[in-house]
């Protein structure tokens, strides 16, 4: 876990595409959203669900800085909202342990 905080706090992305995924946050729902971009049957823990979303946002970003044609901004948007909300789920969970 501190492994996984440490890699997203040293995580950097294009200011536009963070404000983009900063308002969809409030539209974000757990059970739409992370199904459409996890292929899994059963929903994660926020955990894995992080794990698996950074995974997906890195390959994207490679896409992105090679000027791939398969590269969708959209889709990138929607996976920085679905780690940005994952992660706020596991601070929470975390913190009500505590």
């Amino acid at each position: 876990m501190t492994d996984l905080m440490t890699l997203l706090n040293t995580l950097r992305r294009p200011r536009l595409l963070i404000r983009a995924a900063r308002f969809g946050l409030s539209g974000y729902s757990r059970e739409r959203d992370l199904t459409r971009l996890i292929a899994d049957i059963r929903l994660p823990g926020p955990g894995r669900a992080v794990t698996q979303l950074v995974n997906i946002e890195g390959d994207m970003d490679e896409k992105r800085k090679t000027g791939d044609a398969t590269y969708s901004i959209a889709r990138h948007i929607e996976v920085l909202v679905a780690l940005m909300a994952e992660i706020q789920l596991l601070r929470a969970r975390k913190q009500s342990k505590s």
